[in-house]
């Protein structure tokens, strides 16, 4: 699993995978927190379909964190305030650039996490599907 795929469903996942990774790795290693978990601001970026052009349509708060496990660095960032979280992220995204044993066992909590959010996601769409509308089968009479 990719880093971006790996991170998005840890963000989107349930919080205690979360916390229980991480957990894992603190009970195990010495982590050293180079950057304590502060606010800052990101662009929103928005592709205007129509014309095909970008524009920014916004900022959105976030909670950034870095750590170093094992001599490398970890990143965790997370939409709103949430510090605990941005760190245990950090945690995890050093544990697999250092590429800890504890990693290995990861992968099959993480695709089981993926397969549940696919599943939400799905029977969210269904959900919205039955509202739409198709006006070329409406009787226009």
């Amino acid at each position: 699993m990719k880093r971006k795929q790996r991170t998005e469903m840890l963000i989107n996942g349930s919080p205690d995978i979360v916390s229980a990774l991480a957990g894992e790795i603190k009970s195990r290693y010495d982590v050293a927190v180079i950057e304590e978990p502060n606010h800052g601001l990101v662009m929103v970026k928005v592709r205007e379909t129509a014309q095909k052009s970008q524009f920014y349509l916004g900022e959105v708060l976030v909670t950034e964190c870095k750590v170093r496990v094992s001599g490398k660095i970890g990143v965790g960032m997370v939409k709103g305030d949430e510090p605990e979280k941005a760190c245990d992220l950090a945690i995890i995204d050093a544990a697999y650039a250092a590429g800890l044993e504890e990693t290995m066992a990861w992968s099959a909590i993480l695709e089981a996490e993926s397969s549940r959010l696919a599943e939400e996601r799905a029977a969210f769409q269904a959900k919205v599907l039955r509202t739409k509308v198709d006006f070329e089968t409406m009787d226009t009479d």
